[in-house]
């Protein structure tokens, strides 16, 4: 057992599990979009349904959504900072079938045009896991610096895309692989042990077989990265 599975995560309060982890399940989200959504529409399941109102996984999920990270003084005002960002929003609740019951299904769209799907759970203890990508299963926790690939299931696509990170010497912490069906829609999702350079998400964005491509960095600021 790790210390911060004793002493809890740095937050703004009431609780790790409706608030802090709310926080982080958005602003995953948010990074994954790669950008504050224009439009958020929010589905709640099990106790974030039921009492997430008393603890503020709303205003912790929208908070997330604008970036902020669970320990922003500002979470408690996120309603009228998404106001003011033009971000429009609606929480209500969701039925869904053996998910955890602190889950959020999270359906954006950025001012680009771009869309994610995402189902995550809060865990315990600020932690999260994104159990649901666009529809695909996944299975990651967001705290490394992820890439996830969406792609064709054919032969060799798999190797292109690790070749390219052994090319910049990246190395794959773990490597988990989802598909809908034998030739059809997957995801690739590879927990890295440096930094992805978002010039490589471009290069691999038009791979042949990749439909979209994502990195979640969790190690530096992205103003600091380069190619």
């Amino acid at each position: 057992m790790r210390l911060f599975d004793v002493l809890g995560p740095v937050m703004i309060g009431p609780s790790s599990s409706h608030t802090a982890g709310a926080a982080r399940i958005g602003y995953t989200a948010q990074k994954l979009l790669g950008d504050v959504p224009a439009e958020a529409d929010i589905g709640l399941y099990g106790s974030f349904a039921t009492t997430g109102r008393g603890h503020g996984t709303d205003r912790a999920l929208v908070a997330g959504l604008l970036g902020l990270r669970p320990d922003d003084p500002r979470l408690p005002d996120s309603f009228a900072l998404a106001e003011e960002a033009g971000m429009k929003f609606t929480i209500h609740p969701v039925e869904l079938r053996a998910a955890h019951p602190n889950t959020a299904v999270l359906t954006l769209k950025s001012k680009a045009g771009r869309t994610l799907v995402l189902k995550a759970a809060s865990v315990g203890g600020g932690r999260i896991r994104v159990t649901e990508i666009d529809g695909v299963p996944a299975d990651f926790g967001g705290d490394s610096n992820t890439l996830i690939i969406h792609n064709e299931d054919t032969p060799g696509c798999i190797a292109e895309v690790t070749m390219s990170l052994a090319q910049r010497r990246i190395n794959i912490a773990s490597m988990q692989v989802f598909r809908a069906a034998a030739g059809g829609y997957a995801v690739m999702v590879l927990e890295c042990d440096s930094h992805i350079p978002h010039v490589l998400e471009q290069q691999m964005a038009v791979m042949p077989g990749i439909r979209k491509v994502t990195c979640l960095n969790i190690d530096e600021p992205e103003e600091c990265e380069e190619g």
